[in-house]
């Protein structure tokens, strides 16, 4: 992959984590104590893979230089 399109990549993945880590965090504040624990485990391994896929490509993007 070219370096801006490395670049657009990981911004994208930025966004998604950043909608992950909302969603997360409305899930964990939520009054009902009877939180959906399957989807709080979906949302976290989501951010890990997310996560992961960001330092690839921030990785790949220095390695672009």
């Amino acid at each position: 992959m070219e370096r801006f399109a490395l670049i657009a990549r990981k911004q994208e993945v930025r966004r998604q984590i950043e909608w992950v880590n909302r969603a997360l965090e409305a899930e964990n504040n939520a009054a009902d104590p009877k939180r959906d624990r399957r989807r709080i485990a979906k949302l976290e391994e989501q951010l890990q893979r997310l996560m992961a896929e960001e330092y690839s490509l921030r990785l790949e993007i220095d390695r672009s230089d």
